[in-house]
Parts: C-alpha cells; structure tokens; sequence
C-alpha cells in the first residue's frame, strides 16, 4: 500500500472516531477532527475567536495524561473534557491533544459540587463571579445574585454591574481591574454597591485572580465578593465608642484628654471647667436611673450650647462634665462657669413630671501653655471642691490657697490611715448618766487620733477630712471591731458595759454594715443590748430609706440606735414615728441655755413628749452645769451627757476601773 493509501486510511480514521483530535502549534489550530468540532460547535462554541478553549488547551502540559478540564460552554452550563497531550513529530513543535467528553458521566459530581459551593458562599456571606474580558459577560454565582439583589433570572454584564456600583467607586473598580489584566497580578478592592432595587447600599470586599493564555493574555478573571457591611458598620460604631460618651454623645475622657493636652501646648493656655451635676445620686434614688439618663443628655446638650465651637466638652465618667476652652484666661473662665451655672439652673428636664430642675457645681482654673493634664485637672477639682463645700449651685475659680488646704486635707488623712495601721487612733469614753437615779447606764466613744505629731488634731479636724473619702467606711468598721472587742473582756461582761458608737453617713449606704455588726457580735458572743450605734439627723434625712433599713435590722436584734443631735436639722420630726430608733439627743444647741430661754424648753418639751408617746428614750447634750439637770429632770428628759456629768476618759482607764 502506497503512502498515499495510508494517509487516506488515517483521515478516515481520524473522521471516524468519537475522540476529539486537536494539533496545536504557536497557539494556533493546525488540524483537527469532526468530534473535535462537535465538542465546541453543538454548544455554541468555535475554535478560533474570543470564546474557543485554546487557551484552556495551552494550558496543559504535554506528557499529561488523563486531566479533566472544565470547560465553560458559551451557551451556558459546563462541560467536563479528559484530555491527554503529547508531542508531535521529531522536533515537537506542534502537540496532539486527545479529548474525550465526560459530562455525561459527571452529573452527579457536578450539582454536589455546586449545592457545595453554594451552601458555603451562604454561610461565609460572600458570593463568587467569573468575568469574560473579551466580550464583557459576567456569571454570578447564586450567592452573589441573592447579595445584589437581582432576580432569579435576570442575566446582569459588567456594564450593568458597573451602574450599581456607587459613583465614587467607579474609578477603584475600574483602575484595579486594569491593572489586573494589564499585569496578570491577583488583585483586590472594597467598594459599594447599591441592591438591584436600590432599596440599600452595601459594601463589599473583593478578591480575585486573572488567568491568561501561553501568550499572557487575559482569558478569565475569577472572583470573590464579600459583604463586609455589617462589620465595617460594627468597626465605625467601636471607633465612635473609643472617643464618644455611649449616653450623651459628647466626648469620653480619653479624647476630652487629648484635647486638653493638644490645648496646653499652644501659645496661650486654655481654661478648664469641671461641672457636677448637685445630688445626682437623689435623683436616681427616687425618679430613677432613666430620669438620670434624661438629666445627663440634657444638661450635655444645653452646656455644649454655651461654650463655642471652638471649646470641648466631655464625660469624665458619672455626673461630672468637663469643658476646656482655649485661650481663655482665669477672668472669662469664671464669667462663663458662672453664666452656665444660671442656665442650667433655669432648665426644665423634658419629659419628667413636677418640673424637675436641677444644679451644678463648677470649678475652674486657667492653665498655663506647657502644663501637664493631670495637674490641671487637680487644680480644676480644687476649685469644685471649693464650691460645693460653699453650698454647691456656684462657680469656683482656683486659687494658691485651695492647694495649700488641699495639701493639708491630704496629711491630715495620711495621719489617719497610719493611726490605723499603728493603732495610733484610740478611744475616750463619755458617760451617759440616768438624770433621776446619777447612775451610768452607758458610755459613748469618742475617737482621738494620738500619734504625737504636730499640729494635734481633734476629731472636727480629721472626721469631716475622712469623710469625704472612703476612708470613713473603713474607719467606720475600725471602730466597731475595737468597741466589740472590748465588750466581750471578762470585766466589761461581769459588769455588763455598754458602749455606743458613732457611724458615719457614707456607712449608712453600705449594705452590708448591719449584717457585718450581728456577725462580730456573734462571734465575740456579746448580747446585741450591750452595742449602740448614733447616727446625725443630718445623715439620717440625707439617706432616709437606708437609716430605716439599719435601723430596722439592728434593733430588732437588740442593738441600741439613737438619732444624735436632733433638732439642728429641723427636718426628721415628721419621721420619727416611721424610724425604729430606740434613742434621741437633744442637740446642746438647745439644752445650753434652757434654764434661761423660755422657747428653748418649750421645744424640750415638744421632742420629750414626741419621744415618750413612741418609746423613745431622750439624752441630752452639753450638760455643763448642775443648773441644767434640774430643768432637764421637769421636763422628763431621761438621760444627760456633758462634762458636769462626766468628763471624757481614755477607755482604757475606764475598763481597768471595771
């Protein structure tokens, strides 16, 4: 047989057969068969133009055998080729493709492939699209459609992509594309993107990757979109919080204290104002914590208004505002804390039944240019210190002399807290005598600090110092462990001492002090009658539902409760028949010049006969003089206090005369 003969015979085998014959050589199309052409033909496909799969076929190498090849049909839907490639001829500059169709085998891989695809595009948020360059069409994975928002058929270019896009992404999107196919470099970009019905607009991460041919041109561009909305949104709101009050707005202390240190470093230094808002806790207490709310957002509102734009104000953290106004000198500070004082005093709460008003108390102090933030806000605190001890509802401007006090305040509780700590704080003990038998039914406490420094300090010198701070909650339980643990010594159980113990106002607040006393009392096992608490009328009005709580819990166990120094409040009458106190002292005020003052005894009187109709035993104070016993005994008073009846002793003294 000639070669002519055999030729032929290979063309008709060749034309036969149902594998797809294709001679690739310098990327072009030598050869190929029928079941080549019907490969791409029957779906729509060509060999030659933009579309064809040569570039897939480029892609593989030769010597590769058995690879499956996806190939995207032109028409729609894939199909799965196998393909092997080798050389061809002795130089081995063209390559024989083999193709086999396997989609028909494939069907069930396929569907699972994508059901797959797309579950895991739903849970991640994010969707996936493959772009065609060459003639501009775009395919969207179910995901991505859904995140659009575009109807379930509805084929949607990249022109048609390019209009959802916001204006103001159109250029990233298109110069990072460009680049993309310019440089076949995996590329990525945020953008937003309107839904299909323009309802919202969403933000979107994308990733991507482009694949070329042998050539390097481009032939496809992969990509992942990612909605990011939601946490870009959650990124903006932590940001907001970082410098921003959550209630009211303004700025939070760590940006207020950056803007005060960006003020102190410019030519002229600024003003800083402190403002707390007078009795917030009451108002909380009794309208509640949403009428504080309301008071808080208020009053933010209403003092931003007042002190310019150029001027900061923030949210130190509770009820205290801060403002700091640059280049303002000390006169103009106080003239404008003193204007806010006015306004917020004549500002209704909205919303809020009986009109409820309120007011603040400011401090300020101008700064000099290269002063640290710390030391300002000090100086600033001073001066509101300053105005509340002055009856709060003004305005202070610090002064040298505030520090020199605040100086001394400090060592004055430094001197405390070592007293305890050295057991430098002791104990004298008053006597309170039954005015019809002279006999001692009970003896006060009365702390002394005695650590033999200078100056000497009194109680009036140190208490009102400690009680400012929480240092009095402490001194407080100090005092009561000693006095407990004095009563349980055998000499003051065989003649059965009693003791009282004054407590503070800040102590009536702590919820836990009562079942702290009955428990020392237990564990010691000293009966409850022997311990006395005395707590100021002042106090007990100040914190009315809790004096009625530790009241309430003390006696009922047994303890001793007076109300001390009653009169000079003239405002718990009214309640004395609704707090279980067991005791009252007449505040000396009034028993100092009872056998000389008509009106004095006249309201004696009233409180003895007040007290008596409930059960209540009367002391009274600052009994200095045999004259006042008698008038005390007609007026029915129970007991009496003061030097004429017995001068303070150290306790010590008075357990060794046990």
């Amino acid at each position: 047989m000639g070669d002519g003969a055999v030729d032929s015979t290979a063309e008709d085998v060749a034309r036969c057969t149902s594998v797809g014959l294709v001679v690739l050589q310098d990327g072009e199309v030598r050869w190929l068969n029928d079941a080549a052409r019907d490969l791409v033909g029957s779906h729509g496909g060509s060999w030659t133009g933009p579309g064809s799969p040569v570039p897939l076929l480029q892609a593989i190498r030769p010597g590769t055998r058995r690879e499956m090849l996806r190939w995207p049909s032109p028409v729609g839907g894939t199909r799965w080729w196998e393909i092997t490639c080798r050389l061809l001829g002795a130089g081995g500059a063209a390559l024989l493709y083999e193709i086999t169709d396997e989609t028909a085998h494939r069907p069930d891989t396929d569907r699972n492939d994508r059901w797959r695809l797309a579950r895991l595009e739903a849970l991640a948020g994010m969707g996936s699209w493959e772009w065609d360059p060459l003639d501009n069409t775009v395919e969207w994975s179910d995901a991505l459609q859904r995140l659009f928002g575009l109807p379930r058929d509805h084929v949607l270019d990249f022109d048609g992509y390019r209009a959802l896009v916001h204006r103001d992404d159109v250029a990233v999107v298109e110069n990072t594309l460009a680049d993309a196919l310019r440089t076949g470099e995996p590329f990525t970009y945020t953008h937003r993107v309107y839904t299909f019905d323009r309802s919202s607009l969403r933000t979107f991460e994308c990733y991507g990757e482009v694949f070329t041919d042998a050539a390097g041109a481009p032939m496809r561009v992969l990509g992942t979109a990612r909605d990011v909305t939601e946490e870009l949104r959650a990124r903006e709101e932590l940001a907001y919080l970082a410098e921003h009050d959550p209630l009211t707005g303004i700025a939070n202390r760590r940006r207020f204290t950056a803007r005060l240190a960006e003020c102190l470093q410019e030519d002229r230094g600024p003003a800083l104002l402190l403002v707390d808002v007078d009795h917030f806790k009451d108002i909380n207490d009794i309208r509640g914590h949403a009428a504080g709310d309301k008071v808080m957002r208020t009053l933010a509102r209403v003092l931003a208004a007042q002190i310019g734009p150029r001027s900061m104000l923030g949210r130190l953290g509770g009820d205290e505002f801060a403002a700091v106004v640059p280049d303002c000198d000390a006169h103009l500070a106080l003239e404008l804390a003193e204007r806010l004082c006015t306004i917020v005093r004549g500002t209704e709460i909205p919303g809020e039944d009986a009109g409820l008003r309120v007011t603040v108390s400011i401090g300020a102090a101008a700064l000099h240019p290269g002063q640290d933030v710390e030391s300002g806000l000090a100086q600033a605190d001073l001066a509101l210190y300053e105005a509340k001890g002055a009856g709060r509802d003004r305005a202070r401007l610090f002064a040298r002399d505030q520090y020199d006090q605040a100086v001394r305040r400090v060592s004055v509780l430094e001197r405390v807290r070592a007293g305890l700590d050295h057991n430098t704080m002791t104990f004298d003990a008053q006597p309170i005598v039954n005015l019809r038998t002279r006999t001692v039914t009970r003896h006060e406490l009365l702390i002394r600090l005695r650590d033999g420094l200078e100056p000497v300090l009194g109680p009036a010198e140190f208490l009102p110092a400690a009680e400012r701070t929480d240092l009095v909650l402490h001194l407080d339980r100090w005092v009561l462990e000693r006095a407990v643990a004095a009563l349980a010594t055998p000499w003051a159980r065989e003649s059965h001492l009693q003791l009282e113990v004054n407590v503070s106002a800040r102590s009536l607040d702590d919820a836990e002090l009562g079942p702290w006393i009955l428990a020392i009392l237990a564990r010691a096992g000293v009966e409850p009658q022997r311990l006395g608490l005395e707590v100021t009328e002042t106090a007990a009005i100040s914190s009315l539902d809790a004096a009625r709580d530790l009241a309430s819990r003390l006696t009922r166990a047994g303890c001793g409760f007076t109300l001390d120094d009653f009169g000079a409040g003239f405002g718990s009458f009214s309640h004395l028949k609704h707090l279980p106190f067991t005791g009252i002292k007449i505040a000396g005020d009034f028993v100092r010049q009872l056998d000389g003052e008509p009106v004095d005894r006249a309201l004696v009187g009233a409180v003895v006969g007040v007290a008596h109709q409930l059960g209540i035993t009367t002391v009274a104070e600052q009994v200095d003089r045999a004259a006042l016993v008698e008038q005390l005994r007609r007026l029915g008073v129970d007991d009496g206090q003061g030097y004429h009846l017995g001068r303070p002793r150290p306790l010590r003294e008075v357990l060794a005369a046990l």
